[in-house]
């Protein structure tokens, strides 16, 4: 395996700074709060996003959505949402 190929070590998943998440019973939705606004995230975003808390990688974040919502194969979409979630700058 070269360099190019080479998996990525496993790194801890943390929202990034100024963003905080919080639950918001006025939209009955998880938000990210910033200091510019709120963005209003949808259940399954909430739900991948509250486990961004520095303290599981991408694979361990996978399996216990996939536990705790007795289901499988959501891994490319949960890397998606991850990987858009990086480039709006919500993730560390």
């Amino acid at each position: 395996m070269n360099d190019s190929t080479r998996a990525e070590p496993a790194t801890p998943l943390a929202i990034a700074k100024p963003f905080r998440l919080q639950w918001e019973p006025a939209q009955n939705a998880h938000v990210l709060l910033y200091p510019e606004g709120m963005v209003k995230l949808n259940q399954s975003a909430g739900e991948i996003l509250k486990r961004c808390d520095g303290t599981r990688d991408i694979d361990a974040l996978i399996a216990e959505l996939e536990h705790a919502f007795n289901t499988t194969g959501i891994g490319s979409e949960v890397r998606a949402f991850i990987a858009d979630a990086h480039g709006r700058g919500w993730l560390e």
